[in-house]
């Protein structure tokens, strides 16, 4: 009888220790608009266990874009260390309507998504997803590695900012590389933001100025065109062959720069 009771006291540890929590597929996608209009945005959709989470909780804005998303050791990468990464933000801001946050986490040979969040919202209707964690690391790489959605302007924008970084040609002219941006709506065109001085110029109250450049492309190679860019670009001030696109008049008057005409009230 003894025996008997030693035996049942057991069964329950084992049989609680067999259960293990169902395993999801993961997949992501980059999806780019059909019809293009101002505004238009290049969208990450990740796919949990076949549903699209963001299209499911989120309809005030896109989901958030590769470059933020997708890159070398980039916020979908799992660690022990929990990360809470934003998947999309409201088009008029999250100030305002809100985004979609989740927590990501490595938990032994598994990937936990969970702890949604909408600064906007008391709850989101989402569960604890899990993956397994070789899966999903191929799944991020695969997806950082594929730029097959990318057209040509998109191309050059990325391999001209990636350069750029590499090297110290603005701060002999006092600047900041703001981004190197490629819009849908201007397919034949990049855009490269810098600031001068710099953005810590922004936290400490200093004067400041962003500027623009507007550079065309072309049907060219693309690994073409940002090499020659970086070439043209690195060769002279960018501040003269760019306009001021932010800061205030004042700002401008101080750092000795003409306020452009169509900001003046």
């Amino acid at each position: 009888m003894a025996r008997g009771k030693a035996d049942d006291s057991v069964r329950p540890l084992v049989d609680h220790c067999s259960v293990t929590p169902d395993l999801q597929s993961f997949a992501l996608s980059v999806v780019v608009p059909d019809q293009v209009t101002r505004g238009s945005a290049v969208e990450v959709r990740p796919q949990l266990g076949g549903r699209d989470v963001v299209a499911e909780v989120f309809d005030e804005g896109p989901g958030e874009d590769p470059r933020y998303l997708l890159f070398p050791d980039g916020p979908l990468h799992a660690h022990a260390s929990p990360r809470e990464v934003r998947l999309a933000e409201a088009t008029c801001t999250e100030g305002c309507c809100g985004a979609l946050y989740v927590t990501i986490r490595r938990d032994d040979e598994q990937v936990v998504w969970g702890a949604w969040r909408n600064p906007d919202e008391d709850e989101i209707d989402l569960p604890e997803f899990r993956f397994d964690a070789q899966q999903y690391q191929a799944e991020v790489e695969r997806a950082t590695l594929d730029r097959s959605w990318e057209w040509p302007a998109r191309a050059v924008a990325r391999l001209l900012e990636e350069e750029l970084r590499r090297t110290a040609w603005l701060e002999r002219w006092g600047c900041e590389l703001g981004s190197v941006s490629a819009w849908l709506w201007e397919p034949d065109q990049i855009n490269l933001f810098l600031f001068h001085p710099g953005r810590a110029a922004i936290k400490d109250g200093r004067p400041w100025l962003q500027f623009r450049m507007t550079l065309d492309i072309s049907s060219e190679d693309p690994a073409d065109q940002a090499d020659r860019l970086v070439e043209e670009l690195t060769a002279f001030d960018p501040r003269m062959a760019a306009d001021v696109c932010g800061g205030s008049p004042e700002f401008a008057r101080q750092l000795g720069y003409p306020w452009p005409q169509r900001h003046r009230t």
